[in-house]
């Protein structure tokens, strides 16, 4: 299923009407936080887009902090919570707001969510980045295990010839 334009006169690239329908599937839970986001692959067959359109519309969903990335894993939808406010302070851009009828100002003052202090974001965002960096330590290790592993059955496989 492509995405179709909402007008003739809507010329935004095709990497952004990717990037809404994606969004439109996290804000509505169809992709729900933690899961893994379609395959580059997958996209360009979705969307009948060239693979650097499918990354562009990823790219535009990591900009905005809807999804973040694991080198050689694959990229995922950041937490949020149950009224849709996301933890890494989300703020959709303008013209998204335009079609849900808000303003920019209203979507930075958080209008419908629960005052946050700064102390509370800046713990989050310390969170976050211990988390992060905690993944890249993991994933290191893992393909430093998976290098190890190939190296023994390929010893193994001389020996036995």
């Amino acid at each position: 299923m492509s995405p179709a334009p909402e007008s003739k006169q809507d010329r935004r690239p095709p990497y952004q009407h990717a990037a809404d329908e994606l969004r439109r599937d996290i804000l509505q839970g169809r992709i729900k936080p933690g899961e893994q986001m379609p395959s580059i692959r997958e996209l360009q067959e979705r969307f009948g887009v060239a693979n650097m359109t499918a990354r562009g519309a990823l790219n535009v969903l990591r900009d905005e902090g809807l999804i973040y990335t694991i080198h050689g894993r694959g990229s995922f939808v950041a937490d949020h919570d149950a009224a849709g406010e996301f933890s890494v302070g989300y703020t959709p851009p303008a013209w998204y707001l335009a079609k849900e009828g808000k303003t920019p100002s209203q979507a930075e003052q958080g209008e419908g969510r629960p005052d946050d202090t700064e102390a509370a974001r800046a713990t989050l965002a310390e969170m976050l980045t211990a988390l992060r960096d905690e993944i890249r330590v993991l994933s290191a290790e893992h393909q430093e295990l998976r290098r190890e592993v190939e190296e023994l059955k390929s010893r193994q496989s001389k020996s036995q010839s």
